[in-house]
């Protein structure tokens, strides 16, 4: 698989994934791919499974959240010496599969994020999460000042940029919209969309994240980040504009 020049490792932060952690991660190391597995205090044989294979497993001895727990993963890597990480979730909802399109694309722009946007399939989505999603990106992207395709995915590339602002004030879910936040407006870096699957079947474990107690943390987040920032309208203009999309939509329907 051809990579950028940084060296990069995949973060998988998780919590309870027992039923998938374990073919996550080998999907993961049969590309090469260094790992690095946050726990974020599993009462299941989660850390139990990732402790048998060859990753670096970090574990809280309770549960903090998953910025808490991204913050930690940052930490890690910035320690190991890699310049670039990619997360992924640990419930099976992202595929190693998709990991080759999204490194391609962070050689190709450099100084821009790389997100797994959901673009793909997108009827298998319930429709409250939907409209949750659609409510963030719109906000996110605005304090952001450009437009971003599924600002709610866990499948991301953070550059080294972004990865030095991993002392932000923020926590839980948030964490991950005010690290887009910052990088966007802080660090100058550009976001590029990777269109992957929606999935949402069955075989999946309810989701950590709640549509209406998360969503309107960070709504509240993002509305004082704009403010923050200012020229509010020239950001809404900006973040109008069509996302960054790498590769033709189209040929992945």
């Amino acid at each position: 698989m051809n990579a950028p020049q940084a060296r990069w490792c995949v973060l998988i932060p998780c919590l309870n994934e027992e039923a998938a952690i374990q073919g996550v991660v080998e999907s993961v190391l049969a590309l090469g791919v260094p790992v690095i597995v946050i726990d974020d205090g599993s009462d299941d044989r989660t850390p139990e499974i990732v402790g048998s294979l060859p990753v670096t497993l970090l574990r809280h001895a309770q549960r903090s959240g998953k910025g808490e727990a991204l913050r930690r993963g940052f930490r890690e890597a910035l320690r190991q010496g890699y310049d670039a990480v990619l997360t992924m979730d640990g419930d099976g909802q992202h595929l190693a599969a998709d990991i080759p399109r999204s490194v391609e694309a962070a050689r190709c722009y450099p100084q821009h994020m790389v997100i797994g946007a959901r673009l793909l399939d997108r009827a298998q989505q319930p429709k409250g999460r939907r409209r949750a999603n659609a409510v963030a990106d719109w906000g996110i992207s605005v304090a952001c000042a450009q437009p971003i395709a599924d600002t709610q995915s866990g499948q991301r590339w953070y550059p080294r940029a972004a990865l030095d602002l991993v002392e932000l004030p923020a926590e839980n879910f948030v964490f991950e919209a005010a690290i887009l936040i910052a990088a966007s407006r802080e660090k100058g870096l550009g976001v590029v969309s990777v269109p992957i699957a929606s999935r949402y079947e069955g075989e999946f474990r309810h989701s950590h994240f709640s549509p209406v107690r998360d969503v309107t943390r960070i709504t509240v987040y993002t509305v004082g980040r704009a403010l923050h920032y200012g020229h509010f309208w020239a950001s809404y203009r900006r973040s109008r504009r069509a996302p960054l999309i790498f590769g033709d939509l189209a040929t992945h329907s």
